[in-house]
């Protein structure tokens, strides 16, 4: 089968586990008011899936990686699916807590085993093409998940909107037991162990870069639902066409992002860096104003979306050896921040209103931008 074939089947599947992870940004506010929680409160939905996967994240990998990659992934998609029917079944705040936490343990086995499987599969100079490929799942998600999860909340009911990330996770299921052929597990000796991997100084600096970016990302972006509603003044269905416009224009930059990575990783980390600060000013700037922000919110879109990619290009290059392993880091690192982003933005907007959780965001990718120097000096000296 060729490896396009393999790839687009994986990013289906990624597509219906990131669908189930960030689908519920669009319903928090719907969320908060059936059970009559504050907004900060709701966003754990978000926040302890991601803190599931940054806690036990490289323990699941292991855990699981004597198994038939296949097998795994598909198992994984149908725990997705079963849970999220039993979240739409949810008659308290906490049981849908509960079953929103049980497909986080899976969620970084899956993402770890799909990002190795396109790497061994295509040429070094074309494993950052292949690695965007995988992650237009993701940008799927922004294009069509979140918006649709959003709309029929709006049209329908918050029950809805679960039943219909089952089907996603559904199909995706059988889509990857169709097309996807069985991957053993090779039985070959990883160049490093995960011990020798952690100890050195390169990968921790990337996973505080990351930690930063991301954290920055979803300081904002975990609460735009609400920002869109309370400080532009929009209702369900506008909300609803924002984010698919937020989806639309991060395929055209997911794509730009794995083009430019494998050529200039440095400069495409640094511009992303200081293009989205701009962004988040022109946000606070600009808020209000229902027309101005469809203009900001493409630009948003096209910015925002290639944070992951570049996320994971600078920690999966930083070492070699056991990828699997280093993959999970990656995961568990994106969604440590995920969780840090959504707590700290909830916590800013308790105190200090939704319009100013944009300056939380603006601190860490000024953060962020402050280490990519320091990766700057410590190549610099290693050379």
């Amino acid at each position: 089968m060729k490896i396009n074939t393999i790839l687009f089947v994986l990013a289906l599947g990624i597509f219906g586990i990131t669908t189930t992870e960030f689908g519920v940004i669009g319903i928090l506010p719907e969320i908060a008011s059936v059970f009559a929680i504050s907004i900060d409160k709701a966003g754990w939905l978000l926040s302890s899936f991601a803190i599931i996967v940054a806690v036990f994240g490289p323990f699941s990998v292991m855990a699981l990686s004597s198994f038939n990659r296949k097998k795994v992934l598909a198992f994984s998609l149908l725990v997705f699916a079963i849970c999220n029917i039993l979240s739409a079944l949810a008659t308290t705040f906490s049981f849908l807590l509960i079953v929103r936490m049980i497909p986080a343990f899976f969620h970084p086995v899956y993402w770890s085993i799909a990002l190795t499987v396109a790497v061994e599969n295509t040429e070094p100079n074309q494993s950052s093409k292949a690695v965007s490929t995988l992650f237009s799942g993701l940008t799927l998600t922004t294009v069509f998940g979140i918006p649709l999860a959003t709309l029929l909340v709006d049209v329908l009911n918050w029950q809805f909107s679960f039943l219909v990330l089952a089907i996603i996770n559904i199909v995706s299921f059988i889509g990857l037991l169709i097309y996807l052929p069985s991957i053993n597990t090779p039985h070959i000796k990883a160049k490093h162990s995960p011990i020798s991997i952690l100890r050195k100084p390169v990968l921790w600096i990337h996973i505080i870069l990351v930690f930063f970016m991301i954290t920055a990302m979803y300081s904002t972006y975990a609460y735009m639902a609400d920002f869109l509603k309370s400080v532009t003044n929009m209702n369900g269905k506008e909300i609803s066409c924002m984010l698919f416009l937020f989806g639309i224009t991060g395929v055209i930059g997911n794509r730009l992002a794995g083009k430019y990575m494998s050529r200039h990783p440095y400069q495409t980390t640094l511009v992303f860096i200081i293009t989205l600060i701009g962004v988040h000013l022109l946000l606070f700037a600009f808020g209000s104003y229902f027309v101005p922000m469809i203009v900001i919110v493409g630009i948003w879109g096209l910015v925002h979306t290639g944070g992951f990619l570049i996320s994971n290009v600078n920690i999966a290059s930083s070492v070699t050896g056991a990828q699997e392993f280093v993959n999970s880091i990656f995961t568990s690192c994106g969604n440590a921040a995920v969780t840090a982003g959504s707590i700290a933005g909830g916590y800013w907007i308790v105190h200090f209103g939704i319009q100013k959780v944009i300056w939380l965001s603006i601190l860490f990718l000024l953060l962020s931008l402050f280490v990519v120097f320091i990766k700057k000096v410590f190549y610099s000296q290693q050379q």
